[in-house]
This record gives C-alpha cells, structure tokens and sequence, in this order.
C-alpha cells in the first residue's frame, strides 16, 4: 500500500529514507559535507530524490528516478512500476536505460571528440597546471581524435582503441599508456552520463592487459638526468658566474631542492623574508598541499641582492620576458645547453640533494624525504609525522647551502651532523 502523499511531501525535510511501498523511496540528504553532531544548517534546503530499490539474480540494486522538484510522486510510481515489471521479466531496468540513453545518444550522432570535449570542461578546474590541460588536449587530439573523433562514442569498441593505441605502443610507449588512460576516462564519462553502455573497451586490467604487452616490460622508466653530489660545489661555482633571470632560478631552484613549476610561479607575496621562509600553496604542488620551505642565508642573499630591489611586490620572483608571465620552465634546460650541460635536467638536482642527503649526512630519511615534499607511503609512519619537521629541514637546507658553496677536494666525504 502506499505511504506517501502530496500533502506529506511537503514535510518530509529531515535526512533519511521514507518509503511509499513496493520498492519506491524518497531520500532526503543535506548537501555538501556530512551532518554534524548539532544537525544540519536550517538555512540549507535538503536535497530530496526518488529511488527503486530491487533485487535481481540475488543482488540488492538502486535505481535514482530523479528528484521531487523534476519528479511527481505518480510520475515516480508510474517509473517504479514499470522497472517492477522488468525485474519479473529478468531484465534490470537500469541496464535497460542506460542502453536506451546510449542509443538516444547514437542517433544524435553524439561523437567522441565532442564527448571528450565534454569531459575536459567538466574536469580541468581541478588540474593543477596548464600544461597538464594542454597534454591532455593534445594527446586527444593529435593520437585518438584522427581514429575516434567522428565515431559514435557508443560505437567505440575494442578494435577501434587498438587501432589508436598498437602503432604507438612500443614507438611512445609511455605516451601511450597516458592515452590509453585518457580514452578510458572518457569512455567511462560518456557510460556515467549515459551516453554508451557496456564495459570499457580502453580498460587495461583484464582486458587489454591481454592484447598489449606491459608498459614496463617494453620501455625503462627514465629518470631525470641528475649531476653526482660531489661534483655540486663546482657547478655551483660555474654556474655563479651566468647572468640573467635564467640562472638566478637555477641557482634558487638547487639551494632549495624544489620543483622547477615550483619556483618560476613563486610570487613575491609568498615569500617570508623576515622568517626566511617561502610558503607554497597547494594549487602549485603536486600533492596538493601547502608546502613550506626554509630558506638558506645563501638563498636568502640571492633574493635581496639580485631580485628583490628590480621586482614587484605581488609579482613573479622570476618573471619572463613578457609582462606578467613568469619564466618559462624551458629557460632552465636552455642555460644548462649553453652551459654545454645538456645532460643534465633542473629537475635532477633533487635526486643530486637526496643522494647527498644519503650518502654524505647522517639526516633521517623522514626528513630529506620532507624537504622534497614527498608523500609519505606508510600510512602508520605519515599518521604519526604529523609536523613538517621545519627546523629540523632548516639546518639540513643550510648544510646542503653551505656544501654546495665549496668545491669539494677529490676524494673528500664529509659526514655532516644529524638533524635529529
């Protein structure tokens, strides 16, 4: 028998489930973050849905039928009836809609590349840097857009993914391990809008892991080219000698073992330079966490002499050649070409720290791994590391400073004092 009504709707505004009978539901949740202990903000109008609950071959299912404001409450029993009617035939009224909406989207000739577009749009706020979106543009559009752009995103099926992804497999493996991942996500956006339905043909545990050899077995994994710790002082002395933004950066980017996106978007606002610290926020790191960086009295010198007194105060600290636009990470692998240091990466000079960091000082593992920002692993060990060891990395970054400030006699190994 049925439990709702129109007038009982209307009142129906706490969080739960209220059910009408035969399987029809109305859930009412708050939006936004779970409720707390002194319950929800009455200014906040409750989110308030229908829902199907049916088993089928012997597993519970849900199935939304949209919301009260979209919803009436016949038009609701009139869905559920006929998803009923369904289930009693062994078929699972979802399943059906899905497919329904993938051939409603079919025969408007809804394509990948416009669902891709699509899904692009919707995720790129949360993409932490431009060239992330770039790549993600270009990949589509250069390797799977030729193959898939015009097809039916229902009609894409495993042999077309293997046609975009075969040629490039051993030539760019890892670009197209990237892509395969990208034609995954899209294909599992247009199956959640209900655009398509079926498994993913792009999926790579258990399906394509069949046809394609491992990434890993046909492509090492390159690393990025990093000088030996001992040979540091004497670069450092070179590269002293440089003039220009280009190697200011460089120079900045050793002494504080920091990623290059880092450093050429560091803005004057975020550096401290009473408590000689600069502060990154979590839009530009890689965890997605601020990140604070003690600053050496070598690096410290390197601000107030050869920026501080030519810069804007909320600007770039290492602008570029055009006007509000800071330096491009390209500069930085320009200078080491014309340093006839082509080997070398600016990003290698955090795998030069942390060598130094092991092999030359007696610093816990806990801390170098802190002062490159890297996540902890171990979930009991971050769990307990809840501090970012600031004055510990402090005197660890005015030893790497203080090491890289001197060329090093051959043969020496000096082993500096522990920060513990």
């Amino acid at each position: 028998m049925s439990k709702l009504n129109a007038m009982r709707l209307r009142t129906l505004t706490k969080p739960g489930t209220y059910g009408d009978g035969s399987g029809l539901y109305l859930q009412v949740r708050m939006p936004g973050k779970p409720q707390q202990p002194e319950g929800p903000d009455k200014r906040e109008r409750p989110n308030r849905s229908w829902l199907y609950r049916f088993k089928l071959h012997g597993k519970a299912h849900l199935m939304g039928l949209g919301t009260v404001d979209d919803v009436s409450l016949a038009e609701a029993r009139d869905v559920a009836a006929a998803a009923r009617k369904l289930v009693r035939q062994g078929i699972n009224p979802i399943d059906q809609r899905r497919a329904a909406r993938a051939e409603s989207a079919a025969q408007a000739g809804l394509t990948f590349a416009q669902v891709a577009g699509a899904y692009i749009a919707a995720h790129e706020r949360s993409w932490r840097n431009v060239k992330h979106r770039q790549q993600w543009r270009n990949t589509l559009d250069t390797y799977a857009n030729p193959i898939l752009g015009k097809l039916p995103v229902a009609q894409v099926d495993v042999g077309a993914v293997m046609r975009v992804l075969e040629p490039l497999w051993g030539a760019k493996t890892e670009t197209a391990s990237r892509l395969r991942g990208r034609i995954e996500a899209v294909l599992d956006y247009a199956t959640a809008r209900g655009w398509r339905s079926g498994d993913n043909p792009a999926r790579w545990r258990g399906h394509l892991d069949n046809l394609l050899p491992a990434p890993s077995k046909i492509a090492k994994v390159e690393h990025h080219a990093a000088l030996p710790w001992r040979e540091i002082g004497t670069f450092m002395a070179t590269l002293a000698k440089e003039e220009g933004v280009s190697a200011l950066a460089l120079r900045f980017t050793i002494l504080t073992a920091a990623r290059t996106g880092e450093v050429i978007g560091a803005r004057w606002t975020e550096i401290d330079m009473q408590a000689a610290t600069w502060t990154v926020p979590p839009s530009r790191m890689k965890a997605a966490r601020e990140h604070r960086v003690p600053l050496s009295d070598p690096a410290m010198k390197l601000l107030r002499a050869k920026l501080r007194t030519s810069a804007k105060a909320d600007g770039f600290v290492f602008p570029g050649g055009k006007a509000g636009k800071p330096l491009s990470s390209m500069a930085l692998l320009m200078l080491l070409r014309r340093m006839e240091r082509g080997d070398l990466t600016a990003h290698g000079f955090r795998s030069t720290f942390r060598d130094w960091c092991a092999e030359a000082t007696n610093y816990p593992r806990e801390v170098a791994e802190a002062a490159l920002a890297h996540t902890l692993h171990d979930k009991t060990e971050a769990a307990y590391q809840r501090g970012d060891l600031m004055e510990k990395r402090r005197r660890l970054m005015g030893d790497w400073a203080s090491y890289c400030s001197r060329p090093p006699v051959t043969g020496e190994v000096v082993t500096l004092r522990a920060g513990a």
